[in-house]
Parts: structure tokens; sequence; C-alpha cells
């Protein structure tokens, strides 16, 4: 019944190369398993982070991607909930239900995933690929640059069966992460004001997020003007160029709105962009989240910022339970509450990754998708 699959993935052999698409084979689901054909996936910036900055040897080889869709090939033992033909989202968090943060409604972190000791390489050491005799490691667990995947069903969301995947696959990471900063770690408020800190596909479902949660005024920031035209289909009021400015950009937006923004989103993951948004906060109420993904550098404040009330927080997955988040949020865009369609720039075959890859390096894309199986 159980068969090795031979297919088609896009391998990072070692940091800093580009891409190869290599035969590899994908071992049956084991116990609890899932077996995805992938039909499309994004690419996140997070995947060129673990590429060309991180560059840790030990998380490679690897196959990247982390923000597909798919269908359900197998099932493997013990597993009831899912069945071949489901439409899925892999997910690279866990929801395992058990684990004391699962129980807790306060967080989306779980301990039964991949991350939970292995944040440094992004992924398990346990892997269910290889390619010309090696063990090529899962990156985040989810792998979506092949044509197949295994992932165990608490890293699994099932979805409306009429879900078109090479729009919902953009849930799996960057639309979910921004949205949710914006809704669900900010808070943000009916007639505040906002700032959102780059605006790549995280920055934009952020301002996406503080519209739907009616803020006011969204101010946009970023060093790349091209970008503003986009971030006003999603709502913002008012754009910044910090390379254009003569003084910090923290100062001119205190000036723009009588002494600082309510909520203050950083979607970059540079540490110095971050202090920039926690001061571009106002004092007394403000809260400052942290989106961007990167773990290299330290960050830094002077205390007074915190000690006269402004709050400086952090987002994962933009605090969505992954499990119960997904299928929700794919439903909000089959209702029309939520837009995907306009983050989607390009859309190429798998093979052509690394154009894709180069799209985005040089802040010429918002998401490109690609597309891996025929459903």
């Amino acid at each position: 019944l159980f068969t090795v699959i031979k297919c088609r993935a896009a391998v990072a052999w070692e940091p800093n190369k580009p891409l190869v698409m290599e035969e590899i084979e994908v071992a049956p689901p084991g116990a609890h398993e899932i077996r995805i054909k992938v039909v499309a996936t994004g690419l996140c910036h997070t995947d060129l982070y673990h590429l060309f900055e991180s560059k840790k040897k030990e998380g490679f080889p690897a196959v990247l991607g982390h923000e597909g869709a798919g269908i359900v090939e197998s099932v493997g033992p013990g597993v009831t909930k899912f069945k071949p033909g489901d439409k899925v989202i892999p997910l690279f968090i866990s929801q395992c239900g058990e684990c004391k943060f699962c129980r807790n409604p306060k967080t989306n972190l779980c301990e039964k995933g991949w991350s939970n000791e292995r944040y440094d390489v992004m992924s398990d050491d346990m892997s269910s690929f290889t390619c010309k005799g090696k063990t090529i490691l899962q990156f985040m667990g989810t792998s979506t640059f092949s044509e197949y995947t295994v992932v165990n069903e608490i890293a699994v969301a099932k979805i409306h069966d009429s879900a078109p995947l090479d729009k919902v696959c953009l849930l799996g990471c960057g639309i979910s992460t921004g949205y949710g900063a914006a809704v669900n770690t900010a808070k943000v408020e009916p007639g505040s004001t906002c700032a959102v800190f780059g605006l790549g596909a995280v920055g934009l479902a952020a301002v996406m997020g503080c519209k739907a949660a009616g803020a006011s005024r969204i101010i946009a920031v970023d060093i790349n003007s091209d970008k503003f035209e986009k971030a006003k289909v999603f709502g913002a009021t008012d754009f910044v160029n910090p390379t254009e400015l003569s003084k910090p950009v923290s100062q001119v937006l205190a000036e723009m709105t009588n002494g600082g923004v309510d909520f203050a989103l950083e979607c970059v993951g540079n540490v110095g962009v971050m202090r920039s948004a926690l001061e571009s906060c106002t004092k007394g109420w403000g809260v400052s989240v942290l989106v961007g993904w990167t773990d290299m550098y330290d960050f830094s404040a002077r205390p007074i910022q915190l000690i006269t009330g402004r709050t400086w927080k952090g987002s994962l997955f933009g605090g969505f339970k992954s499990k119960d988040g997904v299928p929700k949020l794919v439903d909000e865009y089959m209702a029309q509450k939520l837009k995907l369609d306009d983050f989607i720039t390009h859309t190429m075959p798998l093979h052509q990754i690394n154009d894709a890859i180069e799209l985005m390096k040089h802040g010429k894309c918002i998401r490109t998708i690609l597309n891996v199986c025929p459903e």
C-alpha cells in the first residue's frame, strides 16, 4: 500500500548557493503522519533568511518552503481526521492540543514541533526526504518546494474543499503573520493611529489587519517608495520613506501624530528598525510589535521608553493557534473578508524558483506563487 515516492524538489545543498532541482525520495507517512501533494507555494523572506543570512551549515542540505497548500495523498497509521483527497495547508507551527502552550489561550506556541529545540537550524533532525543517498532536512517541518512532503498531523490544517490552493497557500505564513500581528498581538483599536514598518507581504498584511480593526490612520514606512501604491490598496493613509528624511523617522512620525502612534508594527526583521518602531510609539500607552523574523543580533532601547508606558512585544504566526486559525482565515477569504489575490505579483513553475528568489532579493515582487503539481 505505502510506497516511496520519487518526485522533483528544489534542494538547498548549501548556504548562499542557488537551489537545484533534483529527484528526491519521499518516504511513506509514518504513524500520525500525512503525505501531501503540494499544489502551490509562496516564497517567503524567511526562506531567504535561512539561505543567505543565518547560513547555519547544520541546517543544510534542506528543502525550503513553508507557505504551501496541497492535497492529502496518503495518511499513516492512527490518522483519523484526514483522508486522501482532502485539501490542506501544512503548518510550521504545530498544535498538538495537549501541551501546556496549546492548553493556554494566551499563546499559539506548541511544544511538540520541530521548533521546540531547533530554532537555530530551523528543522527537525528527522526527515522523510533523501537524495543521492543523503538525508535532506525538512525546513520548518514543511518543505513545500517539493512535489510531495510528509508532515505530522499536528501540523496540518484541513481547509474548505473549494478553496483555491494557489491563493490560500499564502495563509501558511506571510498573510496570517502580518494580519494577526495587528488584530491578535497588537490588538489595534478602532480610531487608533498605526505605523507599519516594511511593506513586504507581511507588512501589507499588517496594514490590512490595522484597517480591519478600524484604525483611522495607517502610516506605511518603507525605503522603497514603489511599495506605497500597493499599501494604499490595503488601507494605508500616509507614507514615509526614511531615506528621504533629514531627521529620524520616529521624530517625523511623532510630529505627524501629535506625539507618536498608538501601535507600531516592525515587519522587516531588522533590529535597528525595531528600535525606530518602538520610539515611534506614543508614551503612556503605545504598543510596538516585532513581527519580522531574525535571531542574529541583540536589539536595544533606552529603559525610559518602557518606563514611560510603552509596551514592546513579539508575534509569531500572528498569534493564531495554527490548526484552529488557518481554516477560519480560509473561510474569511472565501467570504471576501480578507484579501489574498492583491499580494500576488508573479506566478511561475517550481523549477523557476531561483528567478523567484532574485525577484524577492531585489524587492521586485510582493509574493510569487510557484505552481508545484497540477491539482
